[in-house]
């Protein structure tokens, strides 16, 4: 049950999930969200710290974490990295997208502290000496673009895409590509800078 102001019985907020009837009982309703670190509140339980180095764009890191953040949080929070965007924070959407070790993640399923010595890189260190890569480039070029939220992850996911070797095909694409959700649907957009990227990276190698 319910009192005014979303504060439920037992003296907590909660924040009902609008898809649901108001009649639910809280156990099955959202928890409570930090609005700060968009992060689900762990509540009534001890926080445990952890120490870990990133290679975060070439540059070293070393930072004191709550063990049970994700590597999301981390890049964003800890490291001022908000490039990376936190989307559905859930795995659907592919909005957090980094590269680690040249293979593409999301970071909002990633425990930071399970990557302790790994090399990330986000959108910030894609470009290089003043210019930018061949696929932000390309995405610039064929305008893969509109409010821009999930291009920083779309961007990253098709740089991958590229070095593993599928944008040979608009098809290719179109299937490797898929785990990478644009709510402005430049879907056709995003193909064509991919397809193009792949190109100018094969010649230019």
């Amino acid at each position: 049950p319910q009192t005014d102001g979303g504060r439920a019985a037992d003296g907590k907020n909660w924040e009902l999930n609008p898809q649901l009837p108001a009649a639910l009982p809280p156990s099955i309703c959202r928890p409570p969200i930090d609005l700060r670190r968009r992060t689900v509140l762990r509540l009534k339980m001890p926080i445990s710290s952890v120490r870990i180095a990133l290679s975060v764009n070439g540059s070293s890191h070393t930072v004191s974490i709550d063990s049970r953040a994700t590597l999301l949080e981390v890049l964003r929070d800890d490291l001022g990295l908000t490039g990376t965007k936190p989307g559905c924070e859930r795995g659907e959407c592919g909005a957090c997208t980094v590269l680690v070790g040249g293979r593409r993640i999301l970071s909002c399923l990633a425990l930071a502290a399970a990557h302790d010595g790994v090399a990330v890189t986000t959108i910030e260190g894609l470009a290089a000496d003043g210019k930018l890569h061949p696929v932000q480039q390309a995405f610039i070029d064929h305008d893969a673009l509109q409010c821009g939220f999930c291009t920083p992850g779309q961007v990253l996911a098709a740089v991958a895409c590229v070095a593993e070797g599928h944008a040979g095909s608009r098809l290719e694409i179109r299937e490797w590509m898929s785990g990478n959700l644009c709510r402005c649907s430049a879907y056709p957009q995003i193909v064509e800078a991919v397809y193009a990227a792949g190109q100018a990276m094969r010649e230019g190698a």
